[in-house]
C-alpha cells in the first residue's frame, strides 16, 4: 500500500499537535494507509495523551493480559463504585467477571441461533415490506431489528421502543467514546455524562418493575400451581390472568435460574446482566450493518456476488462476505486500555519499548487485521480468510458476550436488505447527531436514507 510520509509530519509537530494529528488521520479514510506505515516503521507509536500498537501479535498479546492492560477507564461508565460492583465488563480476570460471564453464556445457549436467525429474518423483511421501497435505514431498520431482539428474544420487553433505542446509545456513547483519548470538547463531554445519568436512572428504574413482573410471573406462579395442583391455565382463570407469561426468552431463563446462595447470582446481579444484554446490542449492530451495506453500495462487484449468494441462500458464503466488509469498515479501529503495570513491548525487536504504568494504549485492532502476520495480501478482500484471526467482536476475556447472536443477527439483516431489487443510497451514512451534536460527526451512524423497486406481482 502506497502511503504519505505521516511519521515525519507527526515528528515535525510540536508536542501539543502530535495526538490530534494522529486522531485525524485515525477518523479519516486514510486510515489504513497510516495503519500501515505504523506495522512498517513504528509499531508503537508514543504521544502524550496515549499509546498505539499497530501489530497483530502484540495487540492479540496485550488483549490477553486483562491484569495489565485493564478495562479500569469503563469502571466509571458502567457503575463500578465502592458499594457496587456494576457491570462484569468493568471487571478484569476477577471472580465476578468468570462467574457472571459463564453464566450468562451458557444461557446464551447456542442452540437458539437457527431460531435467532430466523427471527431476526422475520422481523427485518417485514419493517422492509412495510416500507414499500424507501427506508430512513439506521432509525427505522438498523436500530429497529436488534432492538425487537432485545425485546423478544431477551427478554425486555414491556418498555418502549425509542427507550430501549435510547438507553443502549447513551451508555455506548458515554463508555466508548467519551474518553480522555477521544478530545471531546467540555460542552460534549458533560452533555454525555448527564444523558447517561439521565438514562440510566430510566434503565435501573425499568429494570426494578421487569424483575417484579417476572418474579411474579414466573417464580411465584410456578410454585402456587405446585402447591395447589392445578392446571396452569386455571390457574391464570383463578387470578384474573387473560394469558399466560411470556414465552421463553433470557430474562425468563434468569429468573428461573435458582443459584445457590454461595454462587452470588442473586435477583440484583440478573437485573444488572439484563441491562447489560440491551446495551450491547442495539447501537453496535447498527452501525456494523449500517455500514456494511454501505460497502457493499460503493462496490458494485461485491454487491452483485452477494446478492447472488444471497438469493442462492448460501449462509456460509454470504456471511463470509459481511465479516471481510467489516475487516474494511468495523464498527471501530481500536480497543482502549489502561496499564496496571509497567510492561516491555516487542521484547528483543527494533521497536522494543517500555509502557508505564497509568499510560492509556489504543491496540489497533483494524491494523491488526492488515497484518500480513494474520492475513496473505491483506489489502484485498477476500471473503475466504480465517474469521479467528478477525476482531470485530474483541478478542481474549473481553471479547463480545453476544459474539454468537451477533454472528446471526448482522449478516441476516444485511442479507434481507441486499435483497431487494435496485437498492440504491441517497448519499452516504450521515454521521451527525442534529439534536445533540449538530457541529460535527459522531461516532455512530444516524441517518442513512435508502430506495429501492417494490415488484408489483
Amino acid at each position: 500500500m502506497q502511503y504519505r510520509d505521516y511519521l515525519s509530519e507527526f515528528d515535525a509537530a510540536a508536542e501539543h499537535e502530535r495526538y490530534p494529528l494522529v486522531q485525524q488521520w485515525i477518523k479519516s479514510e486514510q486510515r489504513l494507509a497510516f495503519f500501515a506505515q505504523l506495522r512498517a516503521q513504528r509499531p508503537v507509536l508514543q504521544t502524550p495523551q496515549c499509546t498505539l500498537v499497530a501489530n497483530y501479535v502484540d495487540v492479540a498479546d496485550m488483549l490477553q493480559l486483562p491484569k495489565t492492560f485493564t478495562v479500569d477507564l469503563y469502571k466509571p461508565k458502567m457503575g463500578v463504585t465502592a458499594t457496587d460492583a456494576g457491570y462484569l465488563m468493568a471487571h478484569d480476570d476477577d471472580a465476578l467477571h468468570y462467574r457472571e460471564k459463564s453464566i450468562m453464556q451458557g444461557l446464551l445457549n447456542r442452540d437458539d441461533l437457527p431460531a435467532v436467525r430466523q427471527q431476526v429474518a422475520k422481523n427485518a423483511a417485514r419493517i422492509l415490506q412495510q416500507a414499500n421501497g424507501e427506508i430512513e435505514f439506521v432509525n427505522q431498520y438498523c436500530r429497529m431489528v436488534p432492538m425487537l431482539l432485545v425485546q423478544q428474544y431477551f427478554g425486555l420487553d414491556g418498555s418502549d421502543e425509542q427507550d430501549l433505542i435510547r438507553w443502549s446509545y447513551w451508555n455506548q456513547y458515554d463508555a466508548f467514546h467519551n474518553q480522555p483519548i477521544d478530545l471531546l470538547s467540555d460542552r460534549d463531554h458533560d452533555l454525555i455524562i448527564s444523558e447517561h445519568a439521565k438514562v440510566s436512572e430510566e434503565l435501573v428504574a425499568y429494570i426494578a418493575v421487569l424483575m417484579a413482573r417476572k418474579v411474579v410471573s414466573v417464580r411465584l406462579l410456578g410454585l402456587l400451581q405446585l402447591v395447589l395442583k392445578v392446571p396452569a391455565m386455571l390457574l391464570y382463570r383463578l387470578l384474573g390472568m387473560t394469558m399466560k407469561p411470556k414465552r421463553d426468552n433470557m430474562v425468563v431463563r434468569m429468573v428461573k435460574s435458582n443459584f445457590a446462595s454461595d454462587v452470588d447470582f442473586s435477583l440484583v446481579r440478573v437485573g444488572v446482566n439484563a441491562g447489560g444484554l440491551l446495551i450491547g446490542a442495539i447501537e453496535t449492530t447498527s452501525q456494523a450493518v449500517a455500514q456494511t451495506v454501505q460497502f457493499f453500495l460503493q462496490r458494485p462487484a461485491l454487491l452483485q456476488q452477494a446478492k447472488n449468494l444471497a438469493r442462492e441462500n448460501d449462509v456460509a458464503g454470504f456471511d463470509a462476505m459481511v465479516w471481510e466488509a467489516l475487516r474494511f469498515v468495523p464498527i471501530s479501529p481500536d480497543i482502549f486500555r489502561k496499564t496496571a503495570e509497567d510492561y516491555d513491548i516487542g521484547l528483543g525487536s527494533y521497536y522494543q519499548t517500555r509502557i508505564k504504568k497509568g499510560t492509556i494504549v489504543r491496540l489497533l485492532t483494524q491494523s491488526a487485521m492488515f497484518d500480513s502476520f494474520a492475513y496473505k495480501e491483506p489489502d484485498i478482500f477476500n471473503p475466504q480468510r480465517d474469521v479467528n484471526h478477525n476482531f470485530v467482536f474483541g478478542y481474549g476475556p473481553h471479547q463480545c458476550l453476544g459474539k454468537y447472536v451477533g454472528i446471526e443477527l448482522i449478516p441476516e439483516m444485511v442479507k434481507q436488505v441486499l435483497l431487494l431489487e435496485n437498492l440504491q443510497s441517497k448519499g452516504d451514512i450521515c454521521y451527525v447527531n442534529q439534536q445533540f451534536f449538530p457541529d460535527r460527526p459522531g461516532p455512530f451512524p444516524e441517518k442513512y436514507p435508502l430506495h429501492w423497486t417494490v415488484s408489483s406481482t
